[in-house]
């Protein structure tokens, strides 16, 4: 028994790990020799390599973010350390998953001080809800083209996936298992969370817009 909560942990540890990969803050130390947590908006994230590095390397380090998240809750948690105590396999991926979030937020090789990550947190979204992740990309899109925060975009987008997982069987087009739909109405909490001093600045009116992202923007 003890054996088995061991292999968990490693897993877990493994997962926090791989989330902890700095993807945004290497990309500043190679192509500009800066943190890139001392620019912009300070936040060591895909958003933020776009302000400062341009959308070429932010491509990169958002697809990088992505598989850091599928990559425990798709590979780790269904092939490594089956000997582990939990039987629900859905409740090893979210476990996995999340660890890989948080090693991306507090990642160990930055002095704990990572991204939002929302990057991470959709490349488990991925590998957890094949079906309702494209949906909740649609939800993020039509929001940004609204009103160009990518903040109140990524809230909106993890807002849908509760909504969307209770609507789909409905349907009959697919239901998730009890242990995913409970993870499931905990994300926005978490996004809401990570990206407070943003709706702070929403409130203010001072929070950063890509216009460009916009549809119906006046023109000036």
């Amino acid at each position: 028994m003890i054996e088995s909560y061991i292999q968990l942990l490693l897993l877990l540890l493994l997962s926090f790990i791989t989330g902890s990969f700095p993807t945004s803050i290497l990309a500043g130390r190679l192509l500009k020799g800066i943190d890139i947590r001392q620019h912009g908006s300070g936040n060591a994230g895909g958003t933020n390599v776009f302000r400062v590095l341009g959308w070429k390397p932010a491509l990169v380090v958002v697809l990088i973010d992505i598989f850091k998240g599928w990559l425990p809750t798709a590979i780790y948690a269904t092939t490594l350390f089956k000997g582990q105590p939990i039987s629900d396999v859905g409740v090893t991926q979210i476990l996995c998953g999340f660890s890989a979030v948080l090693g991306h937020t507090y990642t160990i090789f930055a002095g704990f001080r990572g991204g939002k990550g929302i990057g991470t947190l959709a490349g488990m979204l991925i590998a957890l809800f094949p079906i309702a992740f494209p949906l909740c990309l649609l939800v993020f899109a039509i929001t940004l083209m609204t009103t160009g925060y990518v903040s109140l975009s990524s809230i909106f987008a993890t807002i849908a996936l509760p909504i969307l997982l209770l609507i789909l069987p409905i349907l009959g087009i697919h239901q998730s298992a009890l242990s995913l739909l409970i993870f499931a109405l905990l994300v926005p909490w978490f996004a809401i969370y990570t990206h407070r001093s943003n709706i702070v600045r929403l409130r203010d009116g001072t929070e950063n817009r890509f216009e460009k992202a916009m549809m119906f923007r006046k023109k000036k």
